[in-house]
């Protein structure tokens, strides 16, 4: 009888010793789960004690994505999560004695999400730069917009609005040598460029180089055959060189082209302006003057609008229909 009580009061003791051992460490619990909410199996959860002494710990995943670790002296701990084509994630948390610490969920993005997410925020990044630059430039803060685009240029050397746009800024400085450099690396990264090739063009025209001008842009519009601004610069400059029926072919091509556009709006304009200037006629002075001129919105919506351009003797141009007339601003592609 007295062995059997002793027997029972030790284990009794036993058993008021255990749980205050248990409440020495501490427990710490998660879920693993992909970018759709769905649970990763098999994720590799790695543990390891921040506070200055070398203790880790590795667990892997159920089939609910949900993992345990017993056992963990408190203080803080950095969870590194891994799984095979998915991107790791690492986040640190204090653990607490007593009551299991839950770990917030890990949500793992597949190695191509994590990629498209980091050029998305890069383009985006990249966009607001370019439209900072461009509003100093607009803003008639040369310097500082050149030194804009000269900083994109550093991590992202291959976006062709920025040369186009440094071009521009040089030709307006009249520094012809830097705007040559600048659109003929825009026109490397996009050949096609009419805008660009007309840009390269006027700096031809204005450093006193005409032939290597009109060169290039007969080179453009016969490589842009439907585009119609393409055919409405090759005009400009075959007005210039005083080609007149020339330019009247290749006016007449860009209507055809964009009937109703903004461009036909800009050709109708020029004309009206072109019968109130004695010739010889800078047509490219008239284009930058029609570029900040408020459109009207419309065109009239009858057949056959016939506009004299006495100044270049041209009877009459046929505008065969038109509609609304709408500008579109040029964004940055990325």
């Amino acid at each position: 009888m007295k062995r059997t009580l002793i027997a029972a009061f030790l284990f009794i003791g036993l058993g008021l010793v255990t749980p205050q051992a248990q409440a020495q460490t501490g427990t710490a619990r998660g879920k693993v789960l992909d970018a759709q909410g769905q649970p990763i199996p098999d994720a590799k959860v790695l543990i390891e004690f921040q506070g200055g002494v070398t203790r880790k710990f590795e667990v892997k995943t159920n089939k609910k994505g949900e993992f345990m670790q017993v056992g963990m002296q408190p203080g803080p701990y950095r969870f590194t999560v891994n799984k095979e084509g998915y991107q790791s994630a690492v986040t640190e948390l204090r653990i607490s004695l007593g009551d299991p610490t839950q770990v917030p969920d890990f949500t793992l993005n597949t190695m191509a999400q994590a990629a498209q997410q980091a050029g998305g925020a890069e383009a985006s990044a990249l966009r607001g730069a370019f439209q900072k630059a461009v509003d100093l430039q607009s803003a008639g803060k040369i310097d500082e917009a050149e030194a804009a685009y000269k900083a994109i240029l550093v991590t992202s050397p291959d976006v062709p609005e920025v040369y186009q746009n440094l071009g521009q800024l040089y030709l307006t400085k009249k520094d012809y040598p830097a705007a040559e450099t600048a659109f003929q690396k825009g026109l490397e990264l996009r050949p096609d460029s009419a805008d660009m090739s007309t840009l390269l063009a006027r700096v031809y025209q204005e450093s006193g180089q005409p032939e290597k001008a009109m060169a290039l842009i007969e080179k453009s519009a016969g490589a842009n055959p439907q585009d119609a601004r393409a055919q409405f610069n090759r005009g400009i400059f075959l007005l210039n060189a005083n080609k007149n029926e020339e330019a009247i072919g290749a006016f007449e091509a860009a209507i055809r082209l964009e009937l109703g556009s903004g461009e036909v709006h800009e050709i109708v304009l020029i004309a009206h302006g072109l019968e109130r200037l004695d010739a010889p006629v800078q047509l490219l002075d008239v284009l930058e003057h029609v570029h900040h001129l408020p459109a009207d919105g419309h065109l009239a919506a009858a057949t056959n609008i016939e506009v004299g351009l006495h100044a270049v003797h041209v009877s009459r141009i046929h505008i065969l229909e038109a509609g609304d007339a709408h500008r579109g601003e040029p964004g940055l592609r990325v």
